[in-house]
């Protein structure tokens, strides 16, 4: 299997790492070879096994997306764990608006995007024209739909009355699927 995707040139450095490290380590978890194209931006991954190709995909496409390479890692610890990528070019069609979207989803000092993945307990990355969630099925669909929400302009103090809600019935769904 082989695929290739463009990354930006800023992102370049953080998918090698320092002394090629980033890139070894993903190519030794998932038994992948990574070459990239510093001067074009494009990274190829090609692969054997299905599941460490993938993976090694999505793990690019979260160092692209903005994770730190360490945050873009938490993909390796469990199977169910995805990476979602949404457009914000798709809904924002100015600058202006695309800032304000962006200047909503992160917040004063990242404190809205912080307070999302602390209660989807998700990883969030705003970065160009898109924002990025790591996490499990169900916490990610939980996540988009705040960030959904914070887009289509509705208050961050009913974003926060819905996440907080999410999270008591993702709990009370646990206690009840355990006992």
């Amino acid at each position: 299997m082989k695929q290739e995707t463009r990354i930006t040139k800023e992102r370049i450095g953080v998918l090698i790492g320092k002394k090629g490290i980033t890139k070894r380590n993903i190519e030794e978890k998932t038994k992948t070879k990574i070459l990239v194209d510093s001067e074009e931006g494009l990274v190829s991954i090609e692969g054997e096994e299905a599941d460490g190709f993938l993976r090694a995909v999505e793990i690019v496409k979260a160092v692209a997306r903005g994770f730190s390479p360490e945050r873009a890692f938490t993909l390796f610890e469990d199977e169910d764990i995805f990476l979602e990528v949404i457009e914000l070019s798709d809904i924002a069609d100015s600058p202006g608006k695309l800032e304000r979207i962006r200047g909503r989803i992160i917040g004063r000092d990242g404190k809205s995007r912080s307070q999302i993945e602390d209660l989807t307990n998700t990883e969030i990355s705003v970065y160009g024209k898109t924002v990025a969630i790591i996490g499990m099925i169900e916490q990610v669909k939980v996540a988009r739909e705040a960030i959904e929400m914070l887009i289509n302009g509705v208050s961050h103090e009913s974003m926060y009355s819905f996440l907080e809600r999410k999270k008591r019935e993702m709990k009370q769904d646990m206690i009840s699927y355990y006992y």
